[in-house]
């Protein structure tokens, strides 16, 4: 499909793929992450929603660099995926994109099973038989893809208002240290974006029931309510002395 932006955007790293992209987190993140010079893969399984948020997407960012395809081309095209979907598509999503992932990939999922997805309240989770929404995805990735989960607390009105500082943690769970400082210098190129490590893959559960709490704070104050830790030291990772880019080295434990 269509592409917007410089050469250079494209040549400085590999892209990143965002599945869900057409809705609100998925797309801010696009927007941010295109702003600090990653090149996007927007993936949808719709074409009229994929080639709606790319036109959004350019205008937001004209100087990005997007491209639309469907989920499976995004995935293929890219080393690093964010799972930006509804639970009730979680499950269909990851098994239509079975095929094209492949092992050294990294998955970063954003999902939550929130009751919403069975016609029950936003504000309430539902239960899930691997522990959490990451834990699912991790059982059905194939082997070698790395799964981390992240970005459940990160206020989407904030990330889609380029104008609004952000301000904001994001904490980060996974069995791999290595892969959280993956996922770290990618998410840490969107100014205002802090990542705490929070433990392993099985703390999502308790990462991924803090959206219904903020959906509850957004309700009685703000759309831009977002987390922030205090007390932590100020050099939270450490990071490759050659590059700040996505090969990962050492993790501060």
């Amino acid at each position: 499909m269509a592409v917007a932006g410089s050469e250079d955007a494209r040549q400085s790293r590999r892209p990143v793929a965002i599945i869900g992209a057409s809705g609100a987190l998925g797309f801010g993140l696009g927007i941010r992450l295109a702003q600090a010079g990653v090149p996007i893969e927007i993936g949808s399984r719709d074409p009229g929603r994929v080639s709606d948020a790319l036109d959004r997407a350019r205008a937001a960012v004209p100087s990005g660099y997007f491209t639309a395809h469907e989920n499976a081309d995004a995935v293929r095209a890219a080393d690093t995926i964010i799972l930006s979907v509804p639970f009730r598509n979680q499950s269909e999503t990851l098994t239509s994109i079975r095929d094209a992932l492949s092992p050294g990939q990294l998955l970063i999922d954003a999902s939550v099973p929130l009751a919403a997805a069975v016609s029950g309240k936003a504000t309430r989770m539902l239960g899930v038989w691997q522990g959490s929404a990451a834990q699912q995805a991790r059982e059905m990735v194939p082997d070698g893809v790395r799964v981390v989960s992240a970005l459940h607390t990160v206020s989407a009105a904030s990330l889609a208002d380029l104008d609004h500082p952000l301000e904001q943690d994001v904490l980060i769970c996974g069995d791999s240290r290595d892969d959280k400082l993956r996922a770290a210098s990618l998410i840490e190129r969107i100014d205002g974006l802090r990542c705490v490590d929070c433990g392993p893959l099985e703390m999502a559960r308790t990462t991924e029931s803090l959206t219904a709490l903020m959906i509850e704070v957004k309700i009685r104050y703000t759309s831009h309510a977002g987390i922030h830790l205090t007390g932590l030291p100020e050099a939270l990772w450490e990071w490759p002395r050659e590059s700040p880019g996505p090969t990962p080295t050492t993790l501060r434990s």
